[in-house]
């Protein structure tokens, strides 16, 4: 039963996500007149994760991202047990959104599956033809980054979790608007997985590094996250245990 809401959550929340993220870069980012471009792209990414945290979060936590999941659990904020039925929830939520968002763009005569799906690429399938050296550091920071982000402000100790998912969706909408231009975005190998596997082509052929490189950048930043805190809350136990107690203090002569 518990393991059913997890998978149910964490496939709600990424099918919003890549609906609402890859939705409106293939629906709205250009079109005619009215386009709503890189900024209504990377608003819409911050916007669904914000809101889907907001709606199931309390249920699975709100990962969305095979990233996200590794790097808590790298964090040591996340049990390892459970990663599998994240992962093939979260995948199967990504695959489901891009089936719905494919049902609404195939509507439209104009609609061109060749045209990128929103998928993530690199070198010529860059937006901007980055190469893959750029894209690989882009992706590794941006990711570790966010997770940095997402420890930070669902840390208990910080008192900041029900701000949470609001800073998290702004991350998100900062690292989209950094990153487009470069790999229309991943930091999130199940929305790469979903878009890629309907495009069939360059897009599935790519894929390994979209999984690679922010999986690489997740276990970074849960990595890093980990060293500081357990750094700060050793100079805390040593200036503790250097201030003495009542009774160890020396009774004057």
């Amino acid at each position: 039963m518990r393991t059913g809401r997890l998978a149910a959550a964490e496939f709600f929340g990424t099918l919003w996500l890549v609906l609402g993220g890859c939705g409106t870069a293939v629906l709205a980012a250009t079109f005619p007149a009215t386009g709503v471009g890189f900024l209504g792209v990377a608003l819409a990414f911050g916007l669904t994760v914000m809101t889907a945290a907001y709606a199931v979060g309390a249920i699975s936590g709100g990962h969305f991202n095979p990233a996200v999941s590794v790097g808590l659990w790298a964090a040591g904020r996340f049990p390892g047990r459970d990663l599998p039925v994240y992962l093939m929830a979260q995948v199967a939520g990504a695959i489901a959104g891009a089936g719905v968002l494919y049902a609404i763009a195939s509507g439209s005569p104009a609609f061109d599956l060749q045209a990128g799906f929103a998928c993530n690429g690199f070198g010529a399938h860059s937006p901007g033809h980055y190469a893959m050296g750029s894209a690989a550091v882009c992706e590794i920071v941006l990711t570790a980054g966010f997770l940095i982000v997402i420890c930070g402000v669902t840390d208990p100790k910080t008192g900041l979790r029900d701000m949470g998912p609001l800073a998290i969706g702004f991350a998100l909408t900062l690292i989209h608007l950094i990153s487009i231009p470069v790999t229309n975005t991943s930091v999130n190998p199940a929305r790469s997985t979903g878009v890629a596997l309907f495009e069939r082509g360059w897009a599935a052929r790519q894929l390994w590094f979209f999984w690679l490189m922010p999986t690489l950048g997740g276990t970074l930043g849960g990595l890093v996250y980990r060293a500081l805190t357990t750094s700060v809350r050793t100079r805390r136990r040593v200036r503790e245990e250097a201030v003495p107690t009542a009774g160890q203090q020396s009774s004057p002569a």
